[in-house]
């Protein structure tokens, strides 16, 4: 059996799971009357309850410094998931259940004394896997990290010895704000456990589409064999937000596009499309693959990231007939700021498989559409046949990936427009995952969760990773310091970005594809 063999009977193997299973497990969620909570968390949790997905038993804590009750606690989160919950209405019967499983305990995450009542409540569990089977959620501020890591090893509530995945460690971006804030951060974690028992978590990797990269490079030999320099000309890779900064401009004045969206989701997606294979569907197998494709991305000295580089800044205008003020009127933001809504960059990959095909990648608010999509352009096939024909419409084939909304697969090929003529036409082949497989798709953290829950690490971010995306940011952003947007970096709310973004890809030929509403 040869390796390509070997790889999709792997892949088979893993499809043919339905999930990895779970143990008996309690979550103690820091930061339980914060937003994320009642959001995102406790219903991702109540849906993976609804769905059977959770063992038999469990119990969740909430960690948090207002006083409340349990039955009080658990009012609230029954009124969240009545706005929250992808599925309405809630139902009653499971909802019960769930919620005898939940605990609350009234503490301040800089008391020592609050780690000793959680111990307490955790002792006075009956069965021994919930007391020793432990997820900690840190849905707090990353400042806090290091000192809640530091409260529960100081309580024996983490274990750094413990040589198994039974106490983990969930953290949410932004893993620091530069690699050496990142680095700093890890290094407070990583005294107080194992780098394999944090769980960095980017929801971005939780969608299903997303997963899906892999499974659709990996199990098809068809495209595989064209995911290379010989075949492939450019990819470019969008996700455009139709919304503002909005309530978020005092962070975005801190991070800009480039820390709120390349550094992660961008370079997360970029890493999983052009990844190499990797030896089999370990979690650390596939993990190396990703850092090593980061590793191999191209440095780019000032002068080259000012070449290769753009960024933008939204203006007054209008989106779906709504008008937007501009990024300096928003509230919290400095009237003459230069921080970036946009980015578009060129990035080459320094390997093998991808010698000389560029990559485009482009982020920004208050675009036209909010999409996520992956467009890989083949090369143009040659002409001779129709080079006589003033009316030939030749289009280079594509495959766009796209993963929200609307998600689906397209191929792009040209073909004779019916008649007696000889004409051509770009025509569309569309896979969409809701007329396939129905209207259900997980929400992200209900898969993220269960996979922490189960100690696989494949949908998290390690250290490496993180570090490495960091050092490609900080020399964007150092090339940046101190230089103002120039005009052409400018551009008005419902517009597809500035005009540096559209000189960029035309310098080289080429142009960006938008992502277009469905359907197409």
């Amino acid at each position: 059996m040869n390796t390509a063999d070997q790889l999709d009977e792997l892949l088979e193997s893993r499809l043919r799971q339905t999930r990895r299973p779970v143990e008996p497990f309690t979550a103690v969620i820091f930061g339980a009357s914060g937003d994320l909570t009642s959001r995102k968390l406790i219903p991702a949790l109540y849906h993976l309850a609804l769905e059977k997905q959770l063992p038999n038993p469990y119990r969740i804590i909430g960690f948090a410094r207002r006083e409340k009750s349990d039955d009080g606690w658990r009012q609230e989160l029954r009124e969240a998931l009545g706005h929250f919950s992808r599925t309405q209405p809630v139902n009653e019967n499971v909802w019960n259940e769930f919620a005898k499983n939940l605990v609350y305990c009234q503490a301040d995450i800089s008391d020592s004394a609050g780690y000793t009542k959680l111990k307490a409540i955790l002792e006075s569990f009956p069965d021994p896997r919930l007391q020793t089977n432990l997820l900690y959620y840190l849905a707090t501020q990353p400042s806090q990290f290091g000192e809640v890591a530091a409260h529960l090893s100081a309580a024996s509530l983490l274990h750094k010895e413990n040589d198994t995945y039974a106490d983990r460690l969930v953290i949410e971006k932004p893993f620091g704000h530069d690699l050496a804030s990142a680095r700093e951060l890890n290094a407070d974690l990583v005294r107080h456990c194992h780098e394999r028992q944090i769980f960095r978590i980017d929801h971005y990797l939780g969608k299903e589409t997303v997963q899906n990269i892999l499974m659709f490079r990996f199990s098809n030999g068809i495209f595989e064999r064209l995911w290379n320099r010989d075949a492939i000309d450019h990819v470019q890779i969008t996700i455009s937000e139709k919304l503002g900064v909005g309530s978020r401009a005092g962070y975005y004045e801190e991070a800009g596009a480039m820390r709120d969206m390349v550094q992660n989701h961008l370079l997360q997606v970029l890493s999983l499309v052009a990844m190499e294979p990797p030896v089999s569907l370990e979690p650390e197998n596939i993990r190396d693959e990703k850092v090593k494709l980061l590793k191999s991305i191209r440095p780019m000295s000032p002068a080259q990231v000012l070449e290769n580089v753009v960024r933008g800044q939204y203006f007054a205008g209008e989106v779906d007939g709504e008008a937007r003020p501009a990024y300096r009127s928003e509230p919290k933001v400095k009237p003459n700021s230069h921080v970036e809504t946009f980015t578009a960059m060129r990035l080459f990959i320094d390997n093998w498989r991808w010698h000389g095909v560029p990559f485009y990648l482009r982020t920004g608010k208050n675009l036209p559409l909010s999409a996520s999509e992956v467009r890989i352009q083949f090369k143009p096939a040659p002409n001779i046949l129709f080079a006589a024909r003033q009316d030939a419409n030749l289009d280079p084939n594509s495959l766009t990936l796209r993963l929200q909304p609307n998600e689906g697969i397209i191929l792009r090929f040209n073909g004779k427009i019916p008649g007696t003529a000889t004409e051509l036409r770009p025509v569309r082949m569309r896979f969409s995952y809701d007329s396939e497989f129905g209207a259900y798709t997980p929400e992200a953290y209900e898969r993220l969760l269960l996979e922490a829950i189960a100690g696989d690490a494949t949908l998290f971010i390690r250290r490496d990773e993180v570090e490495t995306a960091w050092s490609i940011v900080d020399a964007i952003r150092n090339a940046w310091a101190g230089k103002a947007l120039s005009n052409r970096e400018f551009y008005a709310a419902g517009t597809w970005g500035p005009t540096a973004a559209e000189d960029l890809m035309a310098r080289d030929g080429r142009e960006w594809r938008n992502p277009q509403p469905q359907k197409e």
